[in-house]
């Protein structure tokens, strides 16, 4: 019997060496319940299709008009030298997206599409025979939890078939569905953004007690999953000694022994810009790899494996 799940994902990479053991297909889902400010995948947030609009590559100085009159609700003004202005309050209610079918150059992009459990399959199965020995898949965001009754269906098949599983995802939802989803998990990325939990809601517009309580809740569940703790390290917001200690003590106690610390970067910072948001990092957050260099010595110096990039062993 089918499965009348769906999912909504705004991309499917294949070929990734970044995000767990081997070569593995990544699949990104819309929705996530956090706000990170330094986000690189923005096009991840609210929980429907949206648009995207990249001026940059607009034909608009050439004498394109195609999109001219494709919004019904007068999502798109012009400049009266024609380039497109997107009215973000009328682009974000939009459910038709008359405009993007009219732009040939793809400057107007959707965010988002529905698959069946057997559509996503497909493509894994697809993807199968590129992963080696150690690849598999990996889900995630946006926060792959936030849709967990599709998730859970779609890891059910790939443990029939055999497929190594990964996730990456911020162990921000109730306890009861993080433990039945991660059962199907084998290899296991969560952030911890920030230790302090008034630190943390300023940073991602949530607190981090959940978080904590779902990975503690994890290792003491018997989960035979591998699990490691991942912290975009940014300037003035999570570089210091103490934050890196308190999160040491916390890895103590809960038997984790990996850490992956990934460098501050704004390559999200163009989606920002395509989505109509504004961008908090666009100066400041920058660190130095004599820093990050520091902050691995300090979880090293405590016997905490602790990995800088994508300098890992899997």
């Amino acid at each position: 019997m089918k499965s009348k799940e769906k999912g909504l994902i705004f991309d499917i990479q294949s070929f990734s060496v970044h995000d767990g053991p081997g070569c593995r297909t990544n699949v990104f889902f819309v929705g996530c319940p956090l706000r990170c400010k330094w986000c690189a995948n923005p096009e991840s947030f609210g929980n429907k299709r949206h648009v995207m609009f990249s001026a940059n590559t607009c034909k608009y100085s050439s004498g394109c008009t195609a999109c001219r009159n494709a919004c019904p609700r007068g999502g798109l003004d012009f400049t009266e030298e024609g380039k497109p202005i997107m009215n973000w309050a009328v682009c974000k209610a939009c459910e038709t997206f008359e405009c993007i079918a009219t732009c040939a150059n793809g400057s107007l992009k959707m965010c988002g599409k529905e698959y069946t459990v057997e559509e996503l399959m497909k493509i894994l199965k697809r993807d199968f025979s590129n992963w080696g020995s150690e690849g598999g898949v990996t889900f995630t965001g946006g926060e792959p939890l936030g849709h967990h009754e599709f998730l859970l269906e779609v890891l059910k098949e790939c443990k029939r078939s055999q497929i190594h599983t990964a996730i990456e995802t911020s162990s921000y939802i109730d306890t009861p569905t993080y433990l039945k989803v991660m059962s199907y998990i084998n290899f296991a990325f969560t952030d911890v953004k920030n230790m302090d939990r008034e630190k943390h809601k300023e940073g991602t517009g949530v607190y981090n007690d959940l978080i904590l309580h779902n990975i503690s809740t994890l290792k003491k569940s018997g989960w035979q999953g591998r699990l490691v703790l991942r912290q975009p390290t940014i300037a003035g917001y999570n570089d210091s000694d103490e934050n890196a200690l308190k999160l040491i003590e916390f890895m103590k106690e809960n038997d984790l022994y990996e850490i992956n610390l990934l460098k501050f970067h704004r390559l999200g910072e163009t989606k920002w810009n395509q989505l109509g948001l504004k961008y908090a990092y666009s100066t400041g957050g920058t660190m130095t790899d004599e820093r990050m260099a520091e902050l691995q010595s300090l979880y090293l110096d405590h016997n905490i494996a602790c990995y800088i990039g994508d300098k890992t062993p899997f």
